[in-house]
């Protein structure tokens, strides 16, 4: 059995192949209504929105899966802590299920915290969609442009709307644009983010110091600029895993799936054989339902259920860079739609830094993907033909690789031409896949995901889907403003040779934490001033001490890979940096989760060599001297 969201009939032939099922329709969802849950629905917000609440502790959360036995299983055992399988626990719970979530890394240590960090609509699909007159492109894109304000409302603090500029340079490309750019806003209707607009060349230059007045013998006519979404995805992801916990739901990290457990006949998947990778102890768990939302890794668990599965995954590489702040302005973003061999590029500004990409190139499946040289250089080469300063190899800071789970389809001729959207199936009875879509439109794949889920396992949720309508921890009762009360109120107290010394929470650490941490920033800003954790963790950066003995206690930080890439960004913003870091992130760690001198030692080792995989220019291995 196989449900497909949306695709077209060559792809949605090939994944029915993939699965051994037939191709069936959606059923419209399921709404809070259907079931009368209003009640439940408030009680469900007071719990997740309190500002004092806790995550239950790793231990508890693992003696929950322990106790999910035959004759007691789980409703939904979802398998990946992505932005899906994140996404996925939280709406299973908030309907009333009893939900678990195991992750082999750590919450979004996979696809979810390397990705381009924008939440789009899709212009390119809209673009498929009028000169091929697709109706299914179209709807692709309706659809991500109402998810995409719905991601950013329910997550305020870790996403905002970014103006992106297209640079023009004949008067067709300037009307093509506009023109293009115009429908995209059409479309959006009440998700609108803000107007696109033309801006002269003057009006572009002052907006964009470093763009290029002329660029391959032809002089800019100006620039159409219009809105998206920008995110913290990591941050966001783990968001999410904290939500669904604090809703009731025993999610746990750095625990892997080593194999499946079917019924006495083996016809139908009843749970799982779970290792905790931090201790080495197995245990069985089990549920009505398995949701396999393991990203590029999901091909792997449908062949421990049956090892004949057809593969339904095509990996395809995206690599990004991050360079200094002064190669694009605070505020606004630059995306080429039409590079020399016709890629799409972009520089975004991103957490004080800038980030570019991105490549789109067929690759290996691996736990850590590591960017190739001339995928890197690809990217200077390109930005290099739209900027008036010199770009250099050696400005560098970070550079990463992530892997698209993309669905396939055997006829497609290169990547471009595999589906972007999801696919939802059951090919072995109990194991619900799903795989394929974008950050964008996660909320929406996870619904679609647990409503297979209820109709896979007769399950009785108490109510409809209501994640449209719920905000991540932290994110209830935001403002932008938000950042002023820990500046006027708190202090970083810090130790210093010895003696305590107080702090100003200047403005870029009380943003910082305002936007990381939400509504929840009081709480890291009381630990800076009442445990003197209030020293900055690299030079340059706004990463306090507090955050990570905060992270440790109320985010299931449990390495010191999982607070320098994910819980904050210092991994992908400067790979040097965080190298910096590691030893004063790794002596707070051993206090919280009492590490021994051998377990300190092995989480440096662990770091450095995964800081290894983050090709900045002092780690890279290059030798051909260009953009030096």
């Amino acid at each position: 059995m196989i449900r497909l969201r949306r695709l077209g009939p060559a792809v949605g032939a090939a994944i029915a192949t993939a699965c051994g099922g037939a191709v069936i329709l959606y059923n419209p969802s399921i709404s809070a209504n259907d079931y009368g849950g209003g009640s439940r629905l408030e009680s469900l917000r007071q719990r997740v929105y309190d500002q004092n609440a806790v995550v239950p502790s790793r231990e508890t959360q693992q003696s929950a899966l322990m106790a999910a036995g035959k004759g007691n299983p789980l409703d939904v055992l979802v398998i990946g802590g992505g932005a899906t399988g994140s996404g996925a626990a939280l709406d299973a719970v908030t309907r009333g299920l009893r939900v678990g979530l195991v992750e082999r890394e750590d919450f979004a240590s996979g696809t979810s915290s390397r990705s381009t960090k924008l939440l789009h609509g899709g212009v390119r699909y809209l673009e498929k969609a009028v000169f091929n007159l697709d109706y299914g492109q179209f709807k692709l894109v309706l659809h991500a442009l109402a998810e995409r304000k719905q991601v950013i409302d329910n997550a305020p603090h870790l996403c905002h709307a970014l103006p992106c500029m297209t640079p023009c340079f004949n008067w067709f490309e300037v009307l093509y644009y506009w023109a293009g750019l115009k429908m995209y806003d059409l479309v959006a209707g009440r998700q609108l983010l803000h107007f696109s607009r033309y801006y002269s060349t003057k009006q572009s230059v002052e907006l964009f110091p470093t763009l290029a007045r002329e660029v391959n013998n032809r002089s800019l006519r100006g620039t159409v600029v219009y809105y998206d979404g920008q995110m913290n995805d990591s941050r966001l992801n783990v968001g999410l895993a904290c939500t669904a916990a604090l809703a009731g739901a025993a999610v746990l990290n750095h625990a892997e799936v080593v194999s499946l457990l079917k019924d006495d006949a083996g016809e139908r998947i009843i749970g799982v054989r779970i290792r905790d990778n931090l201790t080495g102890k197995e245990f069985d768990t089990y549920a009505k339902v398995i949701l396999n939302a393991s990203g590029p890794f999901c091909d792997s668990i449908r062949k421990m259920a049956n090892k004949n599965s057809q593969e339904m995954i095509a990996p395809s590489s995206g690599v990004h860079i991050i360079l200094p702040d002064y190669y694009s302005p605070e505020g606004m973003g630059l995306i080429v739609p039409k590079t020399k061999d016709g890629r799409v590029v972009f520089m975004l500004p991103w957490l004080g830094r800038t980030v570019a990409g991105t490549t789109d190139s067929s690759t290996a499946i691996t736990y850590l993907p590591e960017p190739h040289e001339d995928e890197i250089q690809f990217i200077l080469d390109a930005i290099s033909d739209y900027l008036n300063v010199k770009v250099r190899r050696t400005d560098v800071l970070s550079a990463w690789s992530g892997i698209r789970p993309l669905a396939v389809d055997p006829t497609a001729k290169n990547t471009e031409s595999i589906s972007r959207d999801h696919v939802v199936c059951e090919d072995y009875p109990g194991l619900v896949t799903i795989t394929g879509g974008k950050w964008t439109t996660y909320r929406s794949m996870a619904e679609d995901a647990v409503n297979a889920a209820i109709k896979s396992g007769k399950l009785t949720p108490t109510i409809g889907c209501v994640t449209k309508n719920l905000a991540i921890v932290g994110g209830e009762g935001w403002e932008p403003s938000s950042f002023t009360v820990l500046a006027q109120q708190y202090k970083r107290m810090k130790t210093t040779h010895g003696k305590v010394v107080p702090g100003a929470m200047d403005t870029a650490a009380a943003k910082h934490l305002s936007q990381a941490y939400g509504t929840l920033a009081e709480r890291v800003a009381a630990i800076a001033q009442n445990e003197n954790l209030g020293k900055r963790l690299a030079h340059g950066y706004p990463y306090l001490e507090a955050e990570v003995a905060y992270c440790a206690r109320n985010e299931y930080c449990e390495s010191a890979i999982d607070f320098i890439a994910r819980r904050t960004r210092l991994a992908f913003l400067e790979t040097d940096a965080a190298r910096r870091a590691l030893p004063r992130v790794i002596e707070i760690l051993s206090t919280e989760h009492k590490w021994d001198k051998s377990r300190q030692k092995e989480e440096l080792q662990k770091a450095t060599e995964f800081l290894q995989t983050f090709k900045s220019s002092k780690n890279a291995q290059f030798h051909d001297g260009k953009h030096k």
